[in-house]
């Protein structure tokens, strides 16, 4: 299969479990239960990846501006930087690694073990069985999660800021709230939305075409991953080129 035919095929994949003639009150409990999986079953990971992503970012931006500008120019580049670009980066590749290979491998699970087939024939779609819910409860889930990072990085920064590298809270919140802009914050909320459909779908794709034994559910796992990694790098690259460029 050529690129051209895969990105087809996975374009198609998607289109078949979202646009799909559905009802809210048939699938609430199932999205709702991708949204608790998803969301809270990351969020403990979110948090520490979230906070060392705020340690990481002040100490590197006051190592490169140290003594050139005014301290208050801290707050306002790791505010950029952690809403633009590793809020949403650092959050979507985490739940990546931790969700689509699980949606791989128990979609895939049931694909050998006939349990799709066996939806098919009692007439249930298994795109809008499997695939919507976990579609739609990650597309819910990871803008949250990534809102939930950015706080926690700014938090962390700011507080590494007032008590090792004596910038007052007043100071570093004077160039983080000063110097905002929505575009940032919207601009990264709008990345994790394409991540969120990447991460899901690329889940559900690989575990819909396993065919073979534990082998192939376990290939399976691995190429959902890194099929998501690839696409969130690409869409990132693509999405900043049309928002910040």
């Amino acid at each position: 299969m050529n690129l051209f035919s895969a990105i087809g095929d996975f374009s198609s994949f998607f289109f078949r479990s979202v646009f799909i003639p559905w009802q809210l009150k048939h699938s609430r409990y199932r999205i709702l239960r991708q949204v608790y999986e998803v969301g809270i079953g990351s969020l403990p990971i979110i948090l520490i990846i979230a906070a060392f992503v705020g340690l990481v970012s002040i100490v590197q931006t006051s190592y490169q501006v140290a003594g050139t500008v005014p301290r208050y120019i801290l707050g306002m580049t790791v505010g950029r930087m952690v809403m633009i670009e590793l809020g949403p980066i650092l959050t979507a590749l985490m739940v990546s690694g931790r969700c689509a290979s699980s949606m791989a491998a128990e979609i895939g699970t049931m694909r050998v073990t006939e349990q799709i087939d066996a939806l098919e024939i009692m007439a249930i779609n298994p795109y809008r069985f499997l695939s919507l819910p976990r579609i739609m409860g990650t597309f819910i889930a990871l803008p949250v999660l990534t809102v939930i990072a950015e706080f926690d990085a700014l938090l962390v920064s700011g507080t590494y800021a007032h008590f090792f590298l004596d910038i007052p809270f007043g100071v570093f919140n004077y160039g983080l709230t000063h110097f905002f802009y929505a575009k940032d914050f919207f601009g990264g909320l709008v990345k994790s939305i394409f991540f969120a459909v990447v991460i899901a779908t690329s889940g559900c794709y690989f575990g819909f075409n396993v065919r073979g034994g534990a082998r192939e559910v376990g290939r399976a796992a691995t190429y959902a991953v890194v099929t998501a990694s690839i696409l969130i790098l690409t869409l990132d690259f693509l999405i900043a080129l049309v928002i910040f460029g």
